[in-house]
């Protein structure tokens, strides 16, 4: 999966999201919409990573869910 296909698979990834991250709120979530963007904002600022690393954190789940 790449980038676009988080917001075209957003409905099933969401809930993935939370028990990924599970520092993510709710209002974070919702406030994604499916924005590859907004989910690396909410992990810099919930988990403290720099954009290179929650970009890999992004990438690496995306793969995940892509098997």
């Amino acid at each position: 999966m790449n980038r676009d296909t988080l917001m075209g698979n957003w409905k099933e990834l969401k809930g993935s999201l939370k028990q990924q991250w599970a520092k993510l709120t709710d209002d974070d979530i919702a406030q994604m919409n499916g924005k590859y963007e907004e989910l690396q904002g909410c992990l810099q600022k919930r988990y403290g990573y720099q954009k290179d690393q929650a970009n890999k954190e992004i990438d690496s789940f995306l793969q995940h869910k892509k098997h």
